[in-house]
């Protein structure tokens, strides 16, 4: 239990994990968020991860994989864990699985929404102010190269697809739409502008950026892992622990049976959670696997 906890949080998480330590054992699926939940800001996985991993795999667990990164940048982190599921990547926008190739679902944005954005750029002159960013597929085109954009991907492996006119790609259905621009207010006009449309959108700090991501209004964690676990494993909400640390894992620590919020995650977010493990870098991952699992 963490000593920053208040002594209220003691005894809600006490009377949860009495309460709960009785449907540890229908737990038939582990879904684990990536980043700030198993992968750290070194971008590296503790071998107490894999390790707990692959016993509760042992003995008959399976583990998936629900994150915010792209299918291509989610592989490494899902081999190393050893997950055979499918794959869940951009916040629930896309599920696939790793050995087949196959999508069992995919919800872009609509291309209304995407024409929109793209309009108001041009309209408000704001092309050289701001950067638009389309995920197709594992492909990344960009409006241009801003300094925003180019923080972004310092570091990154990523080699974006420059084009200056991203209309063309409308029809080729992008599953994530960001925004990037050095001027805050921007990212809030955008923000407001779309809050009726139907998106669902995001602020986010990112390497001291400030950026706009906006997904279809229906895709979320929650949708995805209800989909894995109750369409293509034939499972029930109670036969699922999943554990994250962002907002965005908030449905899908909600949805599952036992949902366990890491030591890092916002307030909010462990408000929501059933029990709250430590931190990344106190192996809470594997500390509530092993808690919970074994």
């Amino acid at each position: 239990m963490e000593s920053s906890m208040s002594e209220n949080q003691n005894r809600n998480v006490a009377t949860v994990r009495a309460g709960a330590s009785k449907r540890a054992s229908d737990i038939r699926l582990l879904v684990l968020d990536l980043d700030g939940t198993i992968v750290d800001q070194s971008n590296c996985i503790r071998d107490s991860v894999a390790q707990a991993a692959a016993l509760v795999q042992s003995r008959g667990v399976a583990v998936a994989i629900a994150t915010g990164r792209r299918y291509q940048s989610s592989l490494p982190a899902y081999d190393f864990i050893g997950s055979t599921q499918p794959l869940i990547c951009f916040e629930g926008g896309l599920i696939r699985d790793r050995n087949t190739g196959i999508t069992h679902r995919h919800w872009p944005l609509e291309p209304q929404v995407i024409a929109q954005i793209l309009d108001q750029t041009e309209r408000l002159s704001l092309t050289g102010r701001l950067s638009v960013h389309f995920y197709i597929e594992d492909d990344l085109y960009v409006s241009n190269l801003n300094d925003a954009s180019r923080i972004f991907f310092e570091g990154s492996t990523v080699v974006p697809i420059v084009m200056s006119d991203l209309r063309p790609l409308l029809d080729r259905a992008p599953t994530k739409v960001m925004i990037l621009s050095d001027e805050v207010e921007i990212i809030n006009y955008f923000s407001s502008y779309l809050e009726n449309s139907t998106s669902r959108t995001r602020i986010r700090e990112y390497k001291s950026i400030t950026l706009l991501e906006a997904f279809h209004p229906t895709a979320n964690k929650r949708v995805a892992v209800k989909c894995v676990a109750e369409e293509i494993m034939a499972l029930r909400p109670e036969n699922v622990m999943a554990i994250g640390d962002d907002l965005s894992d908030i449905e899908m620590l909600e949805y599952a049976g036992i949902g366990v919020a890491m030591g890092n995650a916002p307030a909010v977010v462990k408000a929501r959670a059933d029990w709250v493990t430590s931190t990344i870098e106190e192996d809470g991952v594997a500390r509530a696997i092993e808690r919970w699992l074994l």
